[in-house]
């Protein structure tokens, strides 16, 4: 799959109970109206997701997810342009397979294929590119007590076996991006140590993602504030990662990150 790099994955919520939006765009007019938006703003991929999986957050059925996403997948697909693409955001396979079937074209996993046994199985079958990101416990559990004797080694070294595994069951490495999970069971300092040392996940062969789009720890390390006050410190752990060599970047403000990255390209190159 060729996209320009950096790679920008804008974020659509179909849910009633995410952390930044609250919902906002959960019904399909408003999704779609939200991922014509993140098109004209730049992004490159659109990563559409039915069940939060914010800290706390309950599961959904398979069901119920489906009827969030598919709608807006399939709305969504007549107006692509450019070259941009859709992701679906599930730990499912059943909801991963309708939505590649609906005309999504990467699968979005925050359980790096974990989650039900023949999700490598469905992912090898699917064919597409899988982004395989690192999250200790369930969205209930997370965030009681993250515990790493060294977060950075244990993080590659889990991404490192999931890679492993992938390839094990037929997904080719060129098809996976890996996540290191910024907020998915950890604690501040973990993300602060994540961010700072994303080279160490440069060399498992695959693309680096980051997601760390107005997550709590940066409000924790400034004066507090709402999801939607935190773009300053979205925009620094953006900027951060990239000079560690990641090159996927999902968001929420898409072209305020473009343009960042724009000025940091352009004062890194020229003399």
């Amino acid at each position: 799959m060729s996209l320009p790099v950096p790679t920008l994955m804008g974020i659509i919520n179909v849910t009633p109970d995410s952390f930044s939006d609250g919902g906002r765009f959960a019904s399909r007019d408003h999704a779609l109206a939200h991922g014509l938006r993140l098109m004209e703003e730049g992004a490159h991929v659109l990563d559409i997701g039915g069940e939060s999986t914010r800290p706390g957050a309950a599961p959904v059925s398979e069901n119920e997810e489906m009827d969030r996403v598919l709608p807006v997948i399939e709305a969504l697909v007549p107006h692509l342009n450019d070259g941009v693409r859709l992701s679906i955001d599930t730990r499912k396979p059943r909801v991963a397979e309708a939505a590649i079937g609906a005309g999504a074209h990467i699968w979005n996993d925050v359980t790096a294929l974990e989650f039900a046994p023949d999700s490598l199985k469905m992912a090898a079958r699917l064919g597409v590119p899988v982004i395989l990101m690192h999250a200790r416990g369930t969205p209930e559990t997370m965030q009681d007590d993250p515990h790493y004797d060294d977060v950075v080694s244990e993080v590659r070294d889990y991404l490192a076996a999931r890679v492993a595994a992938c390839e094990a069951a037929g997904i080719p490495r060129d098809r996976l991006i890996v996540d290191p999970g910024i907020g998915f069971g950890k604690t501040v300092e973990h993300n602060v140590a994540l961010i700072r040392h994303m080279a160490a996940f440069t060399d498992l062969g695959c693309e680096v993602m980051l997601g760390a789009s107005r997550k709590r720890f940066i409000a924790s390390l400034d004066r507090g504030g709402d999801a939607d006050e935190r773009l300053g410190g979205s925009l620094a752990a953006v900027i951060a990662a990239w000079r560690q060599g990641a090159s996927w970047f999902r968001v929420h403000d898409v072209a305020a990150t473009r343009q960042a990255l724009a000025v940091t390209k352009a004062l890194e190159t020229r003399s």
